[in-house]
């Protein structure tokens, strides 16, 4: 079940005859901050948690987000319902409102859950050390989570964890030679975001691709491969054919580190104007 609006949840509330709707509805407009469009709720993680109830089952938005991610992880975000995380916790659904007010609250608990774990990254204390310390770390929590993928480049990620990730990243790149002002940094911030993200989706795409098809790369290699022959023999795709022919072949993880180091010497030598 697709998480409800404020409408919806509402009917089903009393449609369910669930006693503590009216504590439910009060909970949601009680911490509200002011805009330039008017009313809106706090963000989640400036809201404190609902007081404790006397329930069998204790919850936490941490408990919520922990079982929301393996769900991910075991269906994907379309097979991620609260219904589904309720029956997982052995709860109601009309529960979980309490903790979280939409879809996109949850969303953003489950990313900075991920991001808590790109936080444990080292620090080092060469700039260079550190971002790569940082960013093959997010690449094992996305190889780890592939629906975390889904989600980069979308809203802007802005949870504690997710936070601290981008202070550390930003703080390094800071001290990168090439970068001497706050436009430099802006720009080798940005150039390492779109890396990472179309890097990431990439990778994970192609992972779930063979799983779909069941054709990894050696079996579409022999599946294609002599198309791709005859078409490099007729010597109109000359780079492509040394590319393919004499271009050294990397796994995904070491295609992932080279070209991250790339981009890294194009931030280091950065020309000035």
């Amino acid at each position: 079940m697709p998480v409800q609006d404020a409408g919806q949840r509402q009917a089903a509330e009393a449609t369910a005859g669930d006693r503590d709707s009216h504590r439910h509805l009060r909970y949601r407009t009680l911490y509200l901050m002011d805009t330039t469009y008017g009313n809106a709720p706090l963000p989640v993680w400036e809201r404190p948690e609902p007081q404790p109830r006397a329930a069998p089952v204790p919850l936490s938005r941490a408990k919520i987000a922990a079982t929301a991610v393996r769900l991910a992880d075991a269906h994907g975000l379309d097979g991620l319902s609260v219904r589904k995380i309720a029956k997982e916790l052995g709860v109601g659904p009309m529960r979980l409102y309490d903790y979280v007010i939409n879809r996109s609250e949850l969303l953003d608990l489950m990313v900075d859950a991920v991001y808590a774990q790109i936080a444990e990254a080292e620090q080092h204390s060469e700039w260079r050390a550190t971002i790569l310390a940082i960013v093959h770390r997010t690449r094992d929590a996305a190889l780890d989570h592939e629906w975390f993928a889904d989600l980069l480049g979308g809203r802007p990620h802005i949870g504690p964890h997710a936070l601290a990730v981008g202070e550390a990243t930003a703080a390094a790149l800071s001290q990168a030679p090439g970068v001497r002002g706050i436009d430099d940094l802006h720009r080798a911030v940005d150039a390492l975001n779109a890396f990472i993200v179309g890097a990431l989706r990439r990778e994970i795409t192609e992972r779930r691709t063979a799983r779909s098809t069941g054709t990894d790369v050696p079996a579409w290699q022999v599946a294609l491969g002599p198309y791709l022959t005859r078409m490099l023999e007729t010597g109109r795709y000359p780079t492509v054919a040394r590319l393919v022919i004499d271009g050294t072949h990397l796994d995904a993880g070491e295609t992932f580190h080279h070209t991250l180091t790339t981009i890294l010497d194009g931030i280091t030598s950065y020309p000035r104007t």
